[in-house]
């Protein structure tokens, strides 16, 4: 097995994200997964990182539920009117 900590890295940048995939190594030699996005904030050179781990006994479920998720948004993917908005956003009645 690799040295602990970090044994491979991938990265998609799109538009203001950066999403980072990394596989990581525990102090036991376990493996697990680190989704981290990353993007800009207000002030220069400063930046939002957000993170999920999963672990290697649970990447079947977790895998199996991002599927579901993906196909989803595959069938019903369409641009509407977004059925959610942000309390920061302008509410505005037409």
């Amino acid at each position: 097995m690799g040295e602990r900590g970090e044994v491979f890295s991938s990265k998609v940048v799109r538009d203001d994200r950066t999403y980072f995939f990394n596989v990581k190594e525990n102090v036991y030699g376990d493996l697990y997964l680190n989704i981290v996005e990353s993007r800009p904030t207000d002030t220069e050179g400063r930046f939002i990182r957000q993170s999920i781990l999963v672990y290697q006994e649970d990447l079947g479920s977790f895998v199996k539920e991002l599927q579901k998720s993906l196909d989803y948004i595959k069938m019903n993917g369409t641009k509407k009117t977004p059925r959610f908005v942000r309390k920061d956003q302008d509410q505005r009645e037409d």
